[in-house]
Order: structure tokens, then C-alpha cells, then sequence
């Protein structure tokens, strides 16, 4: 079992306290409090970056909150008859209807939410920590055993610098790193091999997204500029989503399909414990 589940797992089998919700509700309610009480008493740098921080998370709130705002939407009604008698110079006028709409933003986010779109293979067996990671003892008499050695495929940038050796926690073996993808495109039933600039999601973990770890079900991001497609409004892709269908580290390469599905927004995994939400794709790909 991974580290970071144990809580999780106590709730599954134990479930929680019957005041849980109103626990929970309480302890936020005091927190404004006391962020009010540290904002008194802090000062110096921590309360330069304390300030910066809060003004950053105000902002973000700012524009959350004024996407949701309903504003009054005025268009033109021909079905629209007015009552009573209407002056001559407003005859050739259209009827107009007011109504009251929600941002664009959120009509794409609930369209989003209706479509899912599931990736080519949705249930993936999570790998665990112990299967993922090598313990590498340390020191003189190798008595700490802090450091990790990734026994799986991954993928770094190429502008990636080594932290030193000394203070390197995990550590990506430069043989089991990978940098181009075998991409198979399901319409056009071609295989290229494209270069790959990203790793997307990992569905067993996301420290495995972070440190770039390639296993099967990963959602990777590749160069598609070489094949020349073409977006719906006429711009080329350059980049595009693909999954990998393969294990790269029995393989000693990575396969994976290409995402040409128009609805690409959000992806969904299951894992055999059971079905997690993926996070959505960004619109930048388009």
C-alpha cells in the first residue's frame, strides 16, 4: 500500500465520525480567525510573503468569482409582440428580449462535465511504491536509506540538471530514460515516432506525473508538428495528447495511441480499487 493512503484506507474500513461534517465546517470557520490573528501579529519578510501570498489567492478568488457572475444578455425577439398601441417611430423596431445567462466559461465547463471522453484503456493496475522505487542505503556504514532509485521508464526535459548527487532524493537512472514515443494514429492506422515533450498524467500517482515516471496508461504529450494536423479553426497542432499502451520498461520503448478525439477535455481512470477522476486537459492544445 502507498505511503500516503493509510488514512484514506482507515476511513474505508472504519468510516468516520458522525459530527465529522460539522467538525470540519467549524475548523474553517475558526481559520478565517486565526489567518486574521497571524496577519496581526507576523512581521518582516514572513509577512512580505505572507501578504504576496494572500493577495495572490484574493486575486485568483476575484476572477473565480466574477466567471460565475449572471449578467443581463439583450437580443433581438421578432416573435416578441408588444401589448397595446405602439408609437409610429417605434414600428420598425425588433422586439427585444432580456434575459439573464451565465458566463461562456461556465456553459463550456458544464458541457465538459456532460461529455466525458474516456481514454483507450480506462482501467490501468496501480503500481506501488515498493514496486516503483529502490531503497539506496547511504553513508559510511550505509545505515540511511533516504534516497530512491526509480526502477521504471521516465521522462525529463531536455534542459534537465541533476540536483547534486548528495542531496538527490530520486534518482532517474539515465538508461531508463526516454525521450521519443511510438505513436499510432487510430484514424489513419500509421505508426510515427514523435518526440516526447511531457507527461501529462500518471494514473497511479501523482509523484509519478511529477517525476516523469512512463508506465502503462500515462497520458504523455508529443510533437505532432512533422505531421501537419489542423485544428477546427484552421491553426496547426503542434502538439497533441496520446496514451500509452505498452510496459516501456519490458519493451525498452514506448507505444503509445494518439487522442484525435475533437472532445478531449477530460479524461477519466479506473483503477482496479476502484474509479478516480482525472484532472481536465488543458484548451491550450487546440
Amino acid at each position: 500500500m502507498p505511503q500516503h493512503e493509510h488514512m484514506e484506507r482507515h476511513r474505508k474500513l472504519h468510516g468516520r465520525r458522525f459530527d465529522a461534517a460539522e467538525r470540519e465546517r467549524k475548523r474553517e470557520a475558526r481559520l478565517v480567525h486565526k489567518r486574521s490573528e497571524f496577519a496581526q501579529k507576523v512581521h518582516g519578510l514572513r509577512a512580505k510573503l505572507y501578504n504576496e501570498r494572500r493577495f495572490k489567492e484574493k486575486a485568483t478568488m476575484r476572477k473565480t468569482i466574477s466567471k460565475h457572475d449572471q449578467r443581463n444578455n439583450k437580443h433581438a425577439n421578432d416573435d416578441k409582440v408588444a401589448e397595446g398601441a405602439v408609437p409610429a417611430y417605434l414600428l420598425d423596431r425588433e422586439g427585444v428580449s432580456r434575459a439573464k445567462v451565465l458566463s461562456n466559461t461556465v456553459k463550456q465547463k458544464r458541457k465538459d462535465k456532460a461529455g466525458k471522453w474516456e481514454v483507450p484503456i480506462p482501467r490501468v493496475k496501480p503500481v506501488a511504491d515498493d514496486e516503483m522505487f529502490k531503497v539506496m542505503r547511504t553513508g559510511s556504514k550505509k545505515a540511511k536509506a533516504w534516497k530512491r532509485v526509480v526502477t521504471k521508464c521516465t521522462f525529463v526535459g531536455e534542459n534537465f540538471t541533476r540536483k547534486p548527487p548528495k542531496y538527490e532524493r530520486f534518482i532517474r537512472p539515465t538508461g531508463l530514460r526516454m525521450k521519443k514515443a511510438n505513436v499510432t494514429h487510430p484514424e489513419l492506422k500509421t505508426t510515427f515516432q514523435l518526440d516526447i515533450l511531457s507527461v501529462k498524467k500518471n494514473p497511479s500517482s501523482a509523484l509519478y506525473t511529477n517525476l516523469g515516471v512512463v508506465t502503462k496508461g500515462t497520458v504523455i504529450e508529443v510533437n505532432v508538428s512533422d505531421l501537419g494536423l489542423v485544428t477546427t479553426s484552421g491553426k496547426v497542432a503542434w502538439a497533441k495528447f496520446a496514451q500509452i499502451t505498452n510496459n516501456p520498461e519490458l519493451d525498452g520503448c514506448v507505444n503509445a495511441v494518439l487522442l484525435v478525439e475533437m472532445r478531449q477535455r477530460q479524461h477519466v481512470f479506473a483503477t482496479s480499487k476502484g474509479k478516480g477522476k482525472g484532472t481536465p486537459l488543458p484548451s491550450w492544445y487546440l
